[in-house]
């Protein structure tokens, strides 16, 4: 079924797509996500020139690095 878009003067392709869908199709409990991370250019800069300068991962060192920081914390509280 066709709607025109009266804002845009678009065809909508209506229902096309909704015919096959299902809901929860990729909803996996316990499933873990892992989040992007986002550095600074400089920081990922240097922190990459130490990472291959120890001979390890970029993630590898920025986890050591976290969990430091983490121990550090709660050791303050």
């Amino acid at each position: 079924m066709e709607i025109k878009c009266p804002e845009q003067g678009a065809t909508l392709l209506r229902g096309v797509f909704q015919q096959t869908a299902k809901r929860g199709q990729f909803f996996r409990a316990g499933a873990q996500l892992n989040l992007p991370v986002y550095l600074d250019k400089q920081v990922q800069t240097t922190l990459a020139a130490l990472a291959s300068a120890k001979g390890v991962d970029l993630s590898a060192l920025i986890n050591d690095l976290l969990r430091k920081d983490i121990e550090l914390i709660e050791m303050a509280r």
